[in-house]
Order: C-alpha cells, then structure tokens, then sequence
C-alpha cells in the first residue's frame, strides 16, 4: 500500500483543523462534521493497493502502424463480413490499450506511403489518423505494390534510435500490379518487436467501393469484365508475401480472424519491455489502484444528509 496525496499531506492537515475549529452547535451534528473532516483527509491521501491488473506505463517505447489502405482491404471477409479495414481499427485500438504511455506513429500505403501521424502519446490522435483508412476509390487505384512502403520504412524507423521500435506491419498481402515482392532483410536492424498481422481468407471476400474518394455515392462492389462477362471482384489474402515481410522485420506472422490472435504478442512484447528497462522511473503508481472512491461515497452521505437537514428542515 501507498499514499499518493493530492495536495500536501501538512496543507491538508491545517485545513482540517481549520473545519474542526467552526464547530457546530449540537453534539450529533459536530459527530457528522468530524467525520466528513476525516473522510476529506483520508480522500485526499489518495491510499493506493496493490494491482496485479494495474496496467504498466510504457515510456521510451515507439509503436508504427504501417496500414494497408489499398481497395482489396475493403474486402468483406473477417468474421461475420466485417471490412478488413474496420477490423484493423478495431484491433489498432486494442493494441493501444494494452500499450499505454506508449507513442504512436500511423503510416498508411496504396498508390503512395503517407505519414498520417509522428509518434504521440495522444491515443485519441493516433485513431482519429486510424479513422481516415477507408480505402481507395476504384478510379484512382493504380495496383498494389509492396515494395514502395517496405523502401519507406527504413526512413519512418531510423528516427529514433534510442526508443524502443515496435513495428505492426498490416496488409492482406496481395499484390495486383506486375511487380514482385522484394526482400529486405536490413529491415530488422530497425525493429526490436512487433508483429506482420494478416487480414483476409484464402476463399476471398468481394469490396464495395466508390470511384473516387470522398464521394457521396453509394458504395458499390467491384467487378471486372472477361470478354463480355461481368464478374464480381474477389480479394484473397496473400500469406506467403506477408511471411515473408515477416521474415525480413524480423518479427512473427499472426493471421488475424479474432482479436485475442494478437494476446500471445502482445504478452511478449510487454515482457521484453520489462526486461529491456524501458519501463518509467523514479517513483510511479504503476501497479496501485486507487482506492478514494470507496471514501468518497459515505463522504456524498454524510453531505447529503447535511442538506436535507439545514435546507430543507427536516428532522430526523
């Protein structure tokens, strides 16, 4: 246990001799006032136990999302039909809450690498960055290629060297245009932890799609033409590619169909953290759970209590 005070422990004291000191008429009402005096003092030392649960604060660690954003992760294949997009959000948002006081960076790819967002410690920036992946239009799209990002990435981790770099790379995997998937193997110079984490099933899922993006229209699915055959367009993951991108970061593949997939990684990465000290210093909380509020509610009794008692008159 540990006491974490508001404001200062001597402060505090003075102002509760200072209440005590207005004493009340009656010998039940200065009982009430004592009590609320000591329920104020305890709240304010702020009495911390011991949480196993409690979640650790991260510092000197960096976390890069590296989103597909092409058209085939609009795909309708993870789970009951969700889009692969939405999938990602959702399980980028998990990952950050199980990293708190981490600093996040997000770097999306399809016709060209973008940084959304430099590395920050606000959760709520970094999603909103992860809210603007929505895919592309049909009419912009220019064919998949892996290569251009894994040549960014190099740039995007150098950065910082002295911070501890995880690294989510997130993609289906495929590749529609002519090129081939090169190998980078100095990529895991840069990565101390991380994982490739792979949306899609090899049956496929059809995208909906508008031709350009930011368009009003509604969404429609994809097709192509074979002679005069109209055919609905199907995206399939890609396992080998993401394997193999897996292979030159130097970290573990996961094909992600739930999100308790990531928990194994997850554990790893926190332990390694622990093990590498990138942990805060100096005195911290981490590992306490606060306990006022169970202080706080005879304290609201007690004043409630008090007001119907001079305010309203009554009597008990």
């Amino acid at each position: 246990m540990i006491v974490n005070p508001i404001i200062p422990v001597w402060l505090m004291g003075i102002i509760c001799v200072i209440l005590l000191l207005l004493k009340r008429k009656g010998v039940k009402n200065y009982i009430r006032q004592i009590m609320v005096v000591v329920l104020l003092f305890v709240i304010n030392l702020r009495i911390m136990v011991e949480n196993d649960k409690a979640p650790t604060v991260m510092t000197n660690v960096d976390v890069l999302f590296v989103v597909d954003n092409t058209i085939s992760m609009l795909a309708e294949d993870y789970g009951d039909g969700t889009r692969r997009i939405d999938a990602v959000k959702a399980d980028c948002n998990y990952i950050m809450e199980k990293m708190p006081g981490a600093s996040f960076s997000v770097a999306s790819f399809a016709n060209s690498v973008q940084r959304l967002i430099p590395y920050t410690v606000d959760y709520n920036n970094a999603m909103q960055a992860l809210n603007t992946l929505n895919g592309q239009g049909s009419l912009y799209a220019m064919g998949t290629s892996l290569n251009d990002v894994l040549d960014a990435m190099e740039e995007m981790l150098d950065s910082d060297k002295d911070n501890y770099r995880i690294v989510f790379f997130i993609s289906d995997g495929e590749i529609t245009n002519e090129e081939k998937l090169k190998s980078y193997p100095e990529l895991k110079n840069y990565v101390d932890a991380g994982a490739v984490l792979g949306y899609g099933t090899w049956e496929g899922g059809p995208m909906k799609t508008v031709a350009f993006t930011g368009d009003e229209e509604e969404p429609e699915y994809l097709y192509y033409y074979e002679g005069l055959d109209e055919i609905k367009a199907i995206s399939k993951i890609d396992e080998d590619n993401l394997e193999s991108i897996a292979s030159d970061l130097g970290v573990c593949y996961v094909h992600m169909t739930e999100q308790s997939q990531i928990d194994d990684v997850l554990e790893s990465i926190q332990e390694d953290i622990k093990n590498s000290n990138q942990e805060s210093t100096g005195k911290s909380t981490d590992g306490y759970s606060d306990t006022y509020y169970w202080f706080v509610i005879p304290l609201v009794v007690l004043l409630i209590f008090d007001f119907l008692y001079y305010k309203r008159k009554i009597k008990f």
